[in-house]
């Protein structure tokens, strides 16, 4: 009986153990795969990461794990920029430079070009054109898509200068 008696007690601690214990710092940020570039497109950009600003489309910056100076991030659920990626299979592909797929887009914003493709679960993923180091931006449902590339696109064009990344 006396185990009954000490149980409620017991079990509100465990619980409350558990509750902390999923709530660590290390499960706060999200983990995104780090690209290998270039030496050459490593140094910009370690250039981008310096001029990246604090907030983007209102979101304080929360870098991704494991912590590199080839990714960066923005709130929760986090707006992913990567640095030094491959150049995405459609930024060449016919279709969508005639405008004629319905799931890519290229464009620009502020004097950077992207290429938009859209996912599956209404987020969108962004990367650079014509620019010497492919940047690509994820941003989830929910988030400012144009607010994100406006306040990130000072920063590419003073880090990233124009021209082909291959």
């Amino acid at each position: 009986m006396r185990f009954l008696r000490h149980r409620p007690i017991g079990l509100p601690a465990f619980a409350l153990l558990i509750t902390v214990a999923g709530c660590s710092s290390a499960d706060d940020s999200a983990s995104v795969a780090v690209p290998s570039p270039s030496p050459a497109v490593t140094k910009l950009c370690r250039n981008l990461d310096n001029a990246l600003p604090r907030e983007v489309a209102g979101l304080e910056r929360r870098d991704p794990e494991p912590r590199s100076a080839l990714t960066a991030g923005w709130g929760n659920p986090e707006i992913i920029l990567r640095c030094g990626v491959e150049r995405p299979p459609k930024m060449i592909d016919p279709k969508v430079a005639k405008g004629a797929d319905p799931d890519a887009v290229a464009g620009g914003v502020n004097g950077v070009d992207w290429l938009m493709e859209k996912a599956g679960d209404g987020a969108y993923r962004f990367t650079t054109a014509n620019r010497r180091a492919y940047v690509e931006v994820a941003v989830p449902e929910g988030h400012d898509t144009s607010a994100t590339l406006i306040d990130l696109a000072p920063a590419i064009k003073k880090a990233i200068p124009e021209g082909i990344a291959d």
